[in-house]
């Protein structure tokens, strides 16, 4: 899952969604230099990721992708049922997006003396233009995917994806609410 979907997972807890967001960006051994509430939402990260990299659902997607976008396929799908958790967010939250995207980077300026350098550099550009707000609407995965495409040293046709999304919208669509609720019950069991 992509960050929208690792922020929502980790519920109100700070320090868990913290980990969680960071968890991409920690490596190894560096993890025992945060705090048990941040290695937790380190180790849930890692665990959506092995869950969601795993199931047959999400499988189908990655397939429809793979031809064009190789192995960049789980990648743009992760953004991709990121659009739809923002599309739909009031089916998971009472919050609206906006005031829970703001309330999100109010969180991280907090911790940008203990999270990883890296991390707090994305966040000035995710913050500047609320990535995780505009990720409901089409422009907003194009914008994402196609900035993810420059950053990439290697060629990957990302800032293509989009088509791909508007070519086989309720495939991907009806793919993200059969998986989600299944991702929901996975991390409400998990022993974090």
């Amino acid at each position: 899952m992509n960050f929208l979907a690792h922020l929502y997972l980790s519920g109100a807890d700070k320090e868990l969604l913290v980990g969680n967001f960071i968890g991409d960006f920690v490596k190894g051994s560096q993890m025992d230099e945060y705090t048990d509430g941040i290695q937790k939402g380190i180790r849930l990260h890692r665990a959506i990721d092995f869950y969601t990299d795993n199931h047959d659902t999400v499988l189908q997607s990655k397939i429809r992708l793979r031809e064009k976008f190789r192995h960049y396929a789980p990648v743009i799908v992760d953004v991709f049922y990121d659009h739809f958790l923002a599309r739909d967010w009031g089916q998971f939250s009472d919050t609206p997006l906006k005031e829970y995207t703001e309330s999100f980077y109010e969180t991280m300026s907090d911790y940008h003396e203990t999270v990883p350098k890296g991390v707090v550099h994305m966040l000035s550009f995710m913050a500047q233009d609320n990535w995780l707000y505009n990720y409901q609407f089409i422009e907003g995965i194009d914008r994402a995917l196609t900035g993810m495409s420059r950053r990439t040293k290697y060629e990957n046709k990302m800032d293509e994806a989009s088509k791909a999304l508007k070519n086989h919208y309720e495939d991907f669509e009806k793919e993200f609410h059969q998986f989600f609720p299944e991702l929901e019950e996975f991390v409400a069991n998990f022993e974090k």
